[in-house]
Order: C-alpha cells, then structure tokens, then sequence
C-alpha cells in the first residue's frame, strides 16, 4: 500500500511497503539540480552531493560508508537537471540507522576547505573523464544545441572553470536556499511501516526550516531552424547523437511519445535497430529514448557508427523518421510497443530500489505519484494515429539538432551539414 504523509514544516514522506522483502530502499530527494544553476556557480548541486559523502555533524567519511556497506548494504547519489538524491538499500532491519546517515549527510554536512580542495580535484577529473568518453561527451554537446546559453545547456559536472573557482561559501549559498523543507522527500520502499519512518523523519528533520527556493529559467520548447555540432577526434568510432525538442513530464501526449520510442529505437525489435544495424550494417549500436523535465523534453537517437559510414548512417536514420512520421506505424509494432513498455514498467517495479526512484521522483517534481493501473490506462488509450500526429509534430527538420564525435574529414563534414540542412 502507498501512503504519502506531509510534515507541518511541509517534508513529504511517501512509502510502499512490501512485506515480503528482505530489504529496503530509502532515498533524501531534494528539488535542487544543475538547472537552478548559474555560469558562476555551474556544478554546486553535483559538488554540494560528492561533499556530502566527506562526513557530517555526525558521522565522519569512513562512518558513513561502513555502517552501511558494513551490513550488505549500498550507498550512493546522483545529481540531475531538477533534483539530487541520497539512497541507499539495506537489509529491512537497519532502516533507523540508514535513514540516520543518510538525512545526516544530506543536511548537516561538514563542507570544511581542506575537504574542498581534495574533492576538486576529484570532480575536476571526472570532467576530464565524461569529455575522453566520446558515447557521454556528445550527449552534452548535443545539449548544448537543445538550449543554448539556459543551464540545461551545460554540464551538471561543471566546467574546469567555474569547479576550479568553487568555494564553501558557494556550497553553503547553495545548500541555504535549496535544502529548504518544502524541497524535500523521503522515499522508502520494501519491509517497513509507514508510521515508523514518519517518526524517524519527524525526530531528525522536523524542525527544519526555510522557504520554497525561488523558480527557475524556463526553458524553450521550440526553434526556427536545425543545428549541427561536429567534434573533430581521433576516435575509432563515430559517435552520433540526434535530438528534437520535445514534451515535458506532464503533457498530454508523453506516452504517445514514449511509445514512438520504442517503435523507432527501443528495442531489438525496433525500426532504427533493424534498418541501420541488422540490414545495412553500419552501425553497432543505435537506439532512441526520451527525457522530460518540467517545462521542456527532448527525443534523442543515439548511435556508434563506422567512421567511414557516418554520411550514410545519418542519411539512413533521418530516413527511417521520415518514413514514420509520413506513413504511421503498422498494428503488429504498435501493439508490440505497448506490451514492452508494460511489460518493462511491471519488471521494473518488482525491484524496491525502482519503486523508492520511481515514488520519490514523483513527488519531488510533481507532488504526485503515479499509479501503474493509471500508466496502464493512459498506455491503452493511445492510437497507431496518436502515434502518427506526434511523430508528424516532434520529428519535424526545423527541430532536429545533431551533435558528432569523431575524426571527420572536411568532405564528410560538408555532406553531414546537407543532410541536417545545417
């Protein structure tokens, strides 16, 4: 049973009890990632995360990973666009003291300057990692076409500027306006009772105070004209990235769209993986998926091309869009689409770790948590014809944005920009 509770001072606590588990899987989400960002300080929300695992009031470094790894659990954290998490997962009977780190860590941390300067240098290789892995690298590039000059646009890591320039007073500044009570939620999932965590939660965090955190920069949702972004590497293989603006989280047709996904690109089964890896053989790998944020959302088709066959593949799979897009899908994918996205859906949360991701996402940027008999509803009332109308809209040349590493010649560049009409 899901039970959502709010505190008086507005934390929100949302759990899923499953009794026949073994474990559990709890999460501190707070709504602050790198879109709350600006130039000055790109890369606080993922520094502020990786600074949290220094220690705290109350735990110390090694602490905090050996009282959970030290009883068969795991412990980590992610930063993204609109929210950062800390979760962990643990046998069911260690959930007073795994919350305790975890809402320690997350909201009393230490963020000393010697510990500063240690985790620079961390993170300011982690950067140099993310731009040596051509596959991760080009997402950003891509990125950087999609919303130009927005924060969406940029790193979550950061630069090696604005990194190398953090400061505590930056954490901290950060941390004040954003690690507020209205932004946060507890996510659990597994063998425990609500009651329980409401009262742990009330204990160690009930008494925090603060405001909602200010908004922040919309985020266009559409573009005059395609854009192209070509990477000159000596890599061994091409890596392709497309993109199209897309829809947000809570737009009518997001499942219109996610099943166009998996038609075009989200299987084995589907239309790019045939075409361009099964009969051409020109790449291989090549898939589609989608991301949706709150006010903005993109479709992407991503590839590891041949480098002699990058002109052809890009031709080939803007080819494939088009041919969707003008001619609709047949009954037999349509219906294949569906049953894998439910079928993925009901796998998926069988798992307590995706159930706590998939409740605590939920709530932390939409108040809400979404019911999978509503998914399944929602799922069942599309149409081939939905399929058509979004493909028709989304996959229009005017909004298509495509980003390329690789070691292109200059005659391949030329041919590359045609294509795109870039």
């Amino acid at each position: 049973m899901r039970r959502i509770t709010q505190l008086p001072n507005k934390i929100r606590i949302v759990t899923q009890e499953l009794k026949d588990r073994e474990s559990i899987s709890i999460g501190v989400w707070v709504a602050a990632g790198g879109r709350y960002e600006g130039r000055h300080n790109k890369g606080v929300a993922h520094f502020l995360e990786h600074m949290a695992f220094k220690g705290s009031a109350k735990y110390s470094c090694d602490e905090t990973k050996q009282l959970v790894e030290g009883v068969g659990g795991n412990l980590n954290a992610f930063t993204a666009e609109e929210e950062t998490c800390y979760y962990a997962k643990v046998p069911a009977h260690h959930l007073k003291q795994t919350f305790d780190i975890l809402a320690d860590i997350s909201f009393f941390p230490k963020l000393t300057p010697k510990d500063l300067e240690k985790e620079r240098t961390v993170i300011l290789e982690e950067i140099k990692m993310y731009h040596d892995l051509p596959q991760y690298y080009v997402g950003e590039l891509l990125e950087e076409l999609l919303w130009p000059d927005h924060p969406l646009g940029q790193s979550l890591a950061g630069t090696s500027k604005s990194v190398g320039e953090m400061s505590v007073a930056y954490l901290q500044d950060f941390k004040k306006i954003h690690y507020v009570p209205a932004n946060t939620v507890i996510s659990a999932c597994g063998s425990m009772k609500h009651e329980e965590l409401v009262k742990l939660v009330n204990a160690k965090l009930g008494k925090l105070t603060g405001p909602r955190a200010s908004s922040y920069i919309p985020a266009r949702r559409l573009q005059e004209k395609p854009g192209i972004r070509l990477y000159t590497k000596p890599t061994e293989q091409m890596h392709l990235a497309l993109g199209y603006l897309a829809y947000e989280t809570n737009h009518k047709d997001y499942y219109v769209l996610a099943l166009l996904s998996i038609i075009l690109g989200g299987n084995m089964s589907s239309r790019l993986f045939n075409e361009v890896r099964e009969k051409h053989g020109l790449a291989y790998s090549v898939s589609s998926g989608i991301k949706s944020l709150n006010d903005t959302g993109v479709f992407m088709v991503s590839a590891g091309i041949d480098n002699t066959k990058i002109v052809d593949a890009l031709g080939l799979i803007l080819k494939v869009l088009a041919k969707l897009a003008a001619g609709g899908v047949t009954k037999d994918e349509f219906k294949r689409a569906q049953e894998y996205y439910l079928g993925q859906s009901l796998l998926g949360l069988e798992d307590t770790m995706n159930q706590m991701l998939w409740m605590g996402g939920g709530v932390v940027s939409n108040d809400q948590v979404k019911s999978l008999s509503d998914v399944i509803k929602k799922i069942k009332a599309v149409t081939p014809a939905d399929i058509k109308r979004v493909a028709r809209e989304i996959l229009n040349p005017q909004r298509l944005n495509v980003s390329i590493i690789g070691p292109m010649s200059e005659e391949q560049q030329k041919r590359l920009r045609a294509i795109a009409r870039c």
